[in-house]
């Protein structure tokens, strides 16, 4: 592998991470842009540096790496989960699942799965970008008229 190839794949896991960040960031959350770039770049350097030292030799170490950073930064992830005891509610569930997704995000450029990577940016910015609309839509249409609870929205 040569030094470009390096470099592509290192940018590309950083730049992507970041895409994802960016919609933490711009909602304020604790893990934004520079957390989900530093994942996804942390991720790809450890899947090159394992791809480049056994040369192919030994896919199962490939593999046990992989199975490591996606346990690992599950740790990370879990930091990001908050419970507000006087509140009964659980915050942070989606920045933990967008950092674990970097993180396998990283794992893909660093393989150098190109259009793995990138379709799953695009669906992750679906997901961040139109989740929160659905999720109230369904909640006005379905949870609050059987509940009959209301939205603080109506």
């Amino acid at each position: 592998m040569d030094y470009l190839e390096i470099v592509i794949r290192l940018t590309a896991a950083t730049l992507l991470g970041g895409v994802l960040g960016l919609d933490r960031e711009l909602k304020s959350k604790p893990a934004g842009l520079r957390t989900h770039a530093l994942v996804a770049l942390g991720s790809a350097l450890a899947t090159l540096v394992t791809i480049q030292f056994l040369d192919g030799v030994d896919r199962g170490a490939i593999t046990r790496t992989i199975q490591g950073i996606i346990a690992g930064v599950g740790f990370l992830g879990g930091g990001a989960i908050l419970r507000a005891k006087d509140r009964d509610e659980v915050t942070g569930l989606t920045t933990a699942a967008s950092i674990w997704l970097v993180a396998a995000l990283g794992v893909a450029c660093g393989g150098g799965f190109w259009i793995s990577s990138l379709v799953s940016v695009v669906l992750a910015l679906l997901v961040l970008v139109a989740g929160r609309p659905i999720e109230d839509l369904v909640h006005r249409k379905f949870v609050a008229k059987k509940s009959g609870a209301r939205l603080p929205d109506e």
